[in-house]
């Protein structure tokens, strides 16, 4: 008997700017047995970014993703997210092995970097650290490079809360993507540029969340936007 197999197929190549079901916070999803089972299984790992700090459960960028396969009649488990608000690299790499997750999951994001920029600390620790973080992210869909994305950081310079050392800000995550992009493309891992669309906010106060630092929900949006449009769901017999 033919049995149809659904998978992710992502765009590998580096991108630039060109109703809601919502998962309680950090939801578990209960994962199928079967290995047959064609459901989407994402697991989402960052900061505050992919927790969706100062926005609702429902405007998360996780949540607007599986909303959209599902809009389009794609079977979806709710999103197992693994993040939490001032997380560097260090603390997302502990927070995963202490997981016990499993590695059946056939959708992963990765974003982090922000807090280690915040808190001064060293390029080559985030460069040694990013790297085991995408290896654990294409370990998790069972070594399939093609089912694992990369989003680059956000640039907070942008926001009120960066506004007075926007330059140095800049720079600096300039420089963290710089490592995680070169990282990603290297491990032939699809690379999404949001930098810039992030950078849209010091001209649009409504890109920024009420706490003056976060993106608001029209801003992942405008993430999802970027990132759905590129990812195309394959049914084969």
């Amino acid at each position: 008997m033919k049995k149809k197999i659904l998978f992710i197929v992502l765009s590998i190549f580096l991108l630039s700017c060109s109703k809601n079901e919502t998962a309680p916070e950090n939801s578990i999803p209960t994962l199928p047995e079967s290995e047959n089972d064609e459901s989407v299984k994402y697991l989402a790992l960052g900061d505050s970014y992919t927790i969706g700090q100062s926005v609702d459960a429902s405007l998360r960028f996780p949540t607007l993703l599986i909303d959209s396969l599902r809009n389009n009649g794609i079977s979806c488990y709710n999103p197992k997210i693994i993040a939490t608000t001032g997380w560097t690299t260090s603390n997302l790499l502990s927070a995963i092995n202490a997981a016990a997750l499993p590695d059946t999951f056939n959708l992963v994001s990765l974003l982090i970097g922000v807090n280690n920029q915040y808190q001064n600390l060293s390029t080559e620790e985030y460069t040694l650290q990013f790297e085991q973080l995408l290896q654990l992210a294409i370990h998790k869909t069972s070594g399939d490079t093609t089912n694992v994305f990369v989003v680059s950081i956000p640039d907070y310079g942008s926001t009120p809360f960066g506004a007075a050392n926007a330059a140095e800000i800049t720079l600096e995550i300039n420089q963290f993507n710089a490592i995680n992009q070169q990282i990603t493309e290297q491990y032939g891992v699809t690379y999404f540029n949001i930098t810039d669309i992030s950078r849209l906010a010091e001209n649009d106060p409504t890109l920024t969340a009420y706490d003056g630092l976060h993106p608001s929900g029209k801003m992942y949006k405008l993430w999802i936007d970027l990132i759905y449009e590129n990812i195309k769901i394959k049914v084969t017999d």
